[in-house]
Order: structure tokens, then sequence, then C-alpha cells
């Protein structure tokens, strides 16, 4: 198997170049469909995050594509020159190729180690390609080997376990020590932030969909509630929004307290002591921090997630030995396993070619000897197959233990031309 990955990621590439290379769904299966067309023998699976876009291909026979081709037609998805992007793009060729979707898939490669996402964005497209017929079987079986190794990594280390992300920390680390669910919670969002917005998400995802959200530019509010299926607030509502939510996410950009203790005293009566989770996560804080002193009110800014992701971040550095061992041993194994497969048509051409000269010579010896009774004809048999077997045993057993270091495709060959075998 001639196996590639061309592409480029947040470590070496540009957002703004990321973002023009990148391709939505429909995209992704037009892009594949116009693959197959042009290089309809070399399998392809094509992976766009907001990270990376990668381009992985397959072929039995070497040489296609090469760099400058796959880079040719990544640029043409966006009407772009290849030498634009070719200086940007990294290749990974055979075992170096495998042992990078396995990283990937395994989330060690990605700006977050450990997230959870890049798992099912993986499997989304490698089962495009699948739905396009542009993987085949050599990517079917690379692709699923990754998930394998993924799911050992999730399962036999604590990679994942520990959150790192300002939203991830606040609601699965802080939140969820408040709340036992969502899903009947009031959220109220202050402001439009990215940051707010990627918490908002973890909240849907946790099952929270009673959700208001205040600006002061109301149709900014009013698109972002239609985006999450929320509330527009007028920035006059805030109290009354604050009277009713049980939990805040904020993030203007004022320079002052939007809320002091003076104002929140006010709202604090009309909640008659219901606990309140506050994510404060602007610079300067929108919410002063003499609130979080008050009964019932758990304050955070962004100093306390932080330190918390640093924490997490550390104790995710110590799995990643365990982990990067488990896809070195999903490597080897997948790479084993190939490599026998391959070598499989060659043992079983020698095992057949030696196999008509043996009982050539047993029925002539056999047609020799017409006194000998049937039990001296099947230990003369069983003689022949054992010298066989004998003689087959080192070539085959050579073979055996090439393929699974890797390493058969030099070996294969001078067998088929030693044995004058066929293709």
């Amino acid at each position: 198997m001639y196996l590639q990955v061309v592409g480029c990621s947040h470590h070496e590439t540009a957002l703004e170049l990321r973002e023009k290379l990148t391709l939505g769904t429909a995209e992704t299966c037009e892009a594949l469909r116009a693959w197959r067309q042009r290089f309809p023998q070399v399998e392809a699976v094509l992976l766009c995050t907001c990270n990376r876009v990668e381009l992985y291909t397959a072929a039995a026979e070497p040489g296609a594509p090469t760099p400058a081709e796959a880079a040719e037609f990544l640029a043409g998805r966006r009407a772009l020159e290849a030498a634009e992007i070719l200086p940007h793009l990294y290749r990974h060729a055979e075992e170096a190729a495998v042992r990078h979707l396995f990283t990937v898939a395994c989330s060690l490669d990605s700006m977050v180690v450990g997230e959870s996402q890049i798992l099912a964005q993986v499997k989304e497209s490698y089962q495009l390609a699948a739905q396009q017929e542009s993987a085949g079987p050599l990517l079917h079986a690379t692709f699923q080997a990754a998930l394998r190794a993924a799911r050992r990594v999730a399962g036999e280390t604590a990679l994942h376990l520990r959150r790192v992300s300002v939203s991830s920390v606040a609601i699965g680390g802080f939140a969820r020590q408040i709340f036992e669910r969502f899903d009947d919670k009031h959220v109220v969002l202050i402001g439009a932030g990215e940051t707010a917005e990627e918490t908002l998400r973890y909240l849907r995802d946790e099952g929270a969909h009673q959700i208001s959200i205040i600006n002061r530019n109301f149709p900014r509010a009013g698109e972002l509630a239609a985006r999450w299926q929320g509330k527009a607030v007028s920035w006059e509502q805030l109290g009354e929004a604050l009277a009713t939510a049980d939990l805040v996410v904020s993030a203007t950009a004022s320079t002052e307290p939007i809320v002091t203790p003076e104002q929140f005293g006010r709202i604090e009566r009309a909640r008659f002591g219901r606990p309140l989770f506050i994510l404060d996560l602007a610079v300067p804080r929108d919410f002063s921090p003499l609130i979080g002193r008050r009964p019932n009110i758990y304050l955070y800014c962004l100093d306390d997630l932080q330190e918390a992701c640093r924490r997490n971040q550390a104790d995710r550095c110590r799995e990643l030995p365990a982990a990067q061992e488990i896809i070195e041993q999903e490597t080897a194994r997948f790479l084993g396993d190939l490599h026998h497969r391959a070598a499989g048509p060659i043992i079983a051409q020698l095992k057949q070619g030696w196999q008509r000269p043996k009982e050539e010579e047993l029925q002539r010896l056999l047609h020799k000897l017409p006194h000998l009774s049937e039990r001296d004809r099947e230990e003369i048999r069983r003689a022949f197959d054992r010298l066989t077997n004998k003689l087959l045993h080192p070539p085959l057993e050579s073979l055996r233990d090439e393929s699974h270091r890797g390493a058969s495709r030099v070996l294969m060959d001078a067998l088929a031309r030693l044995f004058q075998l066929k293709d």
C-alpha cells in the first residue's frame, strides 16, 4: 500500500490560509467526486476542520498523487494557485502517514490536546468518503485502525478526562458542582464574544434550551438568538433577566462593571435566595467581585478558570507518554497486519508452486513400486509433505517476520524473481 497525507494545520499554517482551503460537507462531497474522476485508482479521504485541512490518499501502486498534484487539487477547490499553498503544506508517507492519522484521531495533534471533537470529525470525514466511494479497502482499514487507536487512548488513559478550555472548565468543572441538570435552567448570555458563545455551545450540549441573549446592539443579540434558538432581550431589561436567571455568562467590552453591588442588591431581593452561577469572562470584569461574597452566588472570573485549565493541562501532559505508546503499538500492529496480508498471495503461490512437482514425483515413485501396501503408500505421502513443508519453512518464516516489521516488499520481490512467481 502506498499511503500519504498532504495538508496543513494550526502548527505551521496561518488561519487566513486554512480558512481559504477548508470545505463544508457539501463541498467535500463534490471534491471527492472530482477526485475520483481525476484519480480513479487512488482512494481519498478529505479531513477539514477549523484547525486542519488534510488529504489522505492510498493506492496499490506508487506515483500518484505527487505533493504538487495534491496542492493543485486542494487549491483548485477554492480557485487558488497551487504555488501559493504548496510551501505551506506538509507530506507524510507510508508509516509516517499512518502514525500521523492515529495521532490526529487520538487528539494528540490538536490545539487543545485531548479535546474530544476531532475524533468525531475524523469519523465523519471517513464516512463521507465511504459514501462517495472514494475510500476503498486500503483507507477503510487505515481509518478503522485509527478509530481503534483512539478508543484505546480514551479507555486506557485519562487524557480526555481533564477539561482544558475555559468554556469546558466553566461548565463541566464548576457549574456541574452546583447544578445536576441544565435543561430546566434559565441561561442569560450578556455580550457576544467568541468565548461566551463557545460556552453557550457547551451549555446547549448539556441540554440548556431556555436562553436569553442581551447585547447593547439589539440586532446583534437578535442574530445570536436566532443562531442558538434563544430570545433576544433589550439592554434595559438586564435586571429583570438576572432576577430570573440560574446561570449567567457575561463577556462585554465595557470598561466599567455592568453590575455593581448596589445594583445587584435590588436584583437579589427578587431572587428569593435561589442559587446563581455567574461566569464573568470579561476583561475588565463585568460583575463586581464583591457580588461573589453574597450567599448562594457563585461568581467565577477568567483567572479562576485559567488556573483550573493550567492544572488540568499539566495532568493531561502526564498522560501523553501512555497515549503515545498506544499510538506506536497500534501503528506497528496495523502495518504488520497490512504487510502480512500483502504477503499472503506470495505465500499461497509458493505453496502451490511446490505442490505440483511434489505430486508429480510422488506419483512417479508410487508407479514404480506397485507392490506397496496402502499403509506404506500413505507413509511415503506424509514423508513428501513433511519434506516440502521443511523446505518451505525458512523462506515463509522469513517472509512472515519481515512482514510484521513492515519490511517485506524487498523480500517478496526477491522471492517472486527466484521462484518465477506471477504478479
